[in-house]
């Protein structure tokens, strides 16, 4: 290089750093507008973080302002603490994170404001009604487990079960299904909202079908197939549901797919002694058994039941599947003595007309959501389904077991629900906003039992969910990070190795065929 061509270099670097250094300069001597015409409603933003109730260590909540303008600013502020000021071009509010957490935690259980200016050609700033929100006293759990998957019909493609740090953006992978040869996995269960015992089942032709079972250090696949699966709170054993699924069509609704569930039972895995057991209580032969969830004193498992109502259970779509409405109920155990209760129903389907599926049980044992749709128990696939929530502590001074619908549901179907460690956060999917993609939601659940506007799950980008085309799923709340993930987990499916479980004679698991796509789902 000649000495020319270096002296121009040189002098280029500098005339960029001091433009650069001008540049910041003025960027942070910014301030939100000091003159502006007063709007009297609020901005439109998305998504809409307008009136909810947020955990003091959540993600910052990014948005958009759906206003036309050529300048954007958000003051974000509360009581204590320094006011963020964030200046777009494009109205995309990208949130400091650090500030964002000091913001939050200065000012836990208090109110947060966001005032938004608007500025368009030629015209002085305007100021949008003041949006307001609450940072709750009680925090959210640390993790978030959900699966991703294509919303295809017969074919999945890439499947995932990821872990987020709810106080952040991070992801990361717990496995999926490249491991094994794009097969399918599904249903995962945690004890206790920790990671050292986990159940995940793996579903198809080439590994063949099984769950993964992670204990500790100690990690193995039983040659079984759990469907939905509840810990009991002893870790000792699970109760899991096993199911003869088949998906068919219909060619005049906006929701084309349907789901029926032929056949099914529970079965009880106990941990030590690797012996599954299929109570009859948990199998009568003219009914459905399915949903599983353990009260949080181990006591007592609810659960969904249904009256069979054809004859030939390989034909699709079944005799009256429309009619199928399943009961809420549930069953005494005493672990001692491995002895079950007799069956009482909680919530019958003649009472409420509808179909009741997918029960959870507070960690506090004092409330049980659940959801219900016309018929069924795919919740996924009805418009109609919607989450309802039942007062247990009332029902036991009272005796009748009242429920209501929650405020919190939209036009699309609700389900696969959960709650946080601490009772005061649950976790849902919605198709509200395409009646597609089922996207997660947290909603605050106060003293009184009152559920608060839902927030989606925030992402760095506020417009990630207008391209994004994986479908979340089963959100479940753990307070760890996982602890066996990835390579480990896939070694052990494509090992085809089995542990060594003893499995009735009479255990009436569903056979898989190689060539139905949906059933090894």
């Amino acid at each position: 290089m000649s000495k020319y061509n270096k002296y121009l270099s040189v002098v280029l670097m500098l005339v960029v750093l001091m433009v650069s250094g001008a540049y910041l300069l003025i960027r942070s001597q910014k301030k939100s507008p000091d003159a502006f015409d007063s709007i009297d409603r609020p901005a439109k933003i998305r998504p809409d973080y307008d009136g909810v109730v947020l955990p003091a260590n959540i993600a910052p909540l990014n948005f958009i302002i759906e206003e036309d303008g050529l300048h954007y600013c958000a003051k974000i502020y509360s009581q204590n603490g320094r006011a963020i000021e964030v200046f777009s071009q494009t109205g995309k509010i990208i949130i400091p994170q650090k500030a964002w957490g000091k913001l939050l935690k200065a000012n836990r259980g208090g109110r947060l404001y966001f005032d938004i200016f608007v500025k368009k050609a030629k015209k002085q700033w305007e100021r949008f009604a003041t949006v307001t929100n609450k940072i709750a006293d009680e925090d959210i759990d640390a993790f978030l487990v959900y699966r991703k998957i294509n919303p295809v019909h017969n074919a999945w493609g890439k499947i995932g079960i990821y872990q987020r740090s709810l106080s952040s953006f991070k992801e990361s992978l717990i496995l999926d299904n490249r491991y094994f040869k794009r097969d399918c996995l599904n249903c995962h269960s945690f004890c206790n909202y920790r990671t050292d015992k986990v159940l995940i089942g793996i579903r198809g032709s080439e590994f063949g079908s099984g769950t993964l079972f992670a204990d500790g250090d100690t990690v193995g696949e039983i040659d079984a197939k759990f469907g939905y699966t509840s810990w009991h709170p002893s870790g000792k054993l699970a109760v899991y549901s096993m199911n003869k699924v088949r998906q068919f069509f219909h060619t005049t609704r906006s929701e084309v797919r349907d789901v029926v569930d032929l056949d099914s039972s529970l079965a009880c895995f106990y941990v030590d002694s690797k012996l599954i057991k299929i109570p009859p209580k948990l199998a009568e032969k003219d009914r459905l058994e399915t949903y599983p969830a353990w009260s949080p004193d181990g006591k007592y498992l609810y659960f969904c039941s249904g009256p069979i109502l054809w004859e030939d259970r390989r034909k699709l779509p079944p005799e009256n599947y429309d009619k199928l409405k399943y009961d809420l109920r549930r069953v005494s155990y005493d672990i001692e003595t491995d002895k079950w209760g007799e069956v009482e129903t909680i919530l019958s389907a003649e009472d409420t007309g509808l179909s009741i599926s997918q029960p959870k049980v507070s960690p506090d044992g004092r409330r049980l959501l659940f959801c219900m749709s016309n018929y069924g128990s795919f919740m996924v696939y009805h418009k109609s389904s919607d989450l309802y929530l039942m007062d247990l502590e009332a029902a036991k001074r009272t005796g009748p077991f009242k429920y209501r619908r929650l405020d919190i549901n939209s036009e699309q179907s609700e389900s696969w629900h959960s709650f946080s460690s601490n009772s005061r956060w649950i976790a849902f999917s919605s198709k509200r906003d395409y009646g597609l993609f089922t996207r997660t939601y947290l909603s605050y659940i106060d003293e009184a039992g009152k559920v608060y506007k839902p927030i989606l799950l925030p992402q760095k980008d506020p417009e990630f969910y207008d391209s994004y085309t994986f479908t979340y799923s089963v959100p479940e709340f753990v307070i760890e990070p996982a602890k066996v993930k990835g390579e480990r987990l896939g070694r052990v499916v494509r090992s085809r190795r089995k542990l060594d479980v003893a499995v009735p004679v009479t255990m009436a698991t569903p056979k898989t065929d190689a060539n139905d796509a949906w059933q090894q789902q």
